[in-house]
């Protein structure tokens, strides 16, 4: 089994910045894809940053120039930096990864709890 812990949400004013993170445990024997997600209250989940093994990244147009996403892959840990916060980032965050768990012959995915972050001044 695999958990995915993340941290770093709070409360923020328009403008500032945050860093999450999130971290995997578990019976992991390789991670590909490690993306960041965001719920917006009334809103479908949608993808903010997507990072690969390989080093490639992805962003959504909202939050290209504004958002970093990084990986320690020997801590099996993703991060997304944010800038320039504005009350539209309001949302909860979800990090998900893409596992190969030690004796498996194909990965699956994984999601966190999700951590609150709110823009507000």
């Amino acid at each position: 089994q695999v958990q995915l812990v993340e941290s770093g949400g709070g409360l923020v004013q328009p403008g500032g910045s945050l860093r999450l993170s999130c971290a995997a445990s578990g019976s992991i024997f390789s991670i590909n894809a490690m993306d960041w997600y965001r719920q917006a209250p009334g809103k479908q989940r949608e993808l903010v940053a997507g990072s690969t093994s390989g080093g490639t990244t992805n962003y959504a147009d909202s939050v290209k120039g504004r958002f970093s996403i990084s990986r320690d892959n020997a801590k099996n840990t993703v991060y997304l930096q944010m800038s320039s916060l504005k009350p539209e980032d309001t949302a909860v965050y979800y990090c998900n990864m893409e596992v190969l768990t030690t004796g498996k012959f194909y990965s699956r995915d994984y999601w966190g709890q999700g951590t609150r972050v709110t823009v507000s001044s």
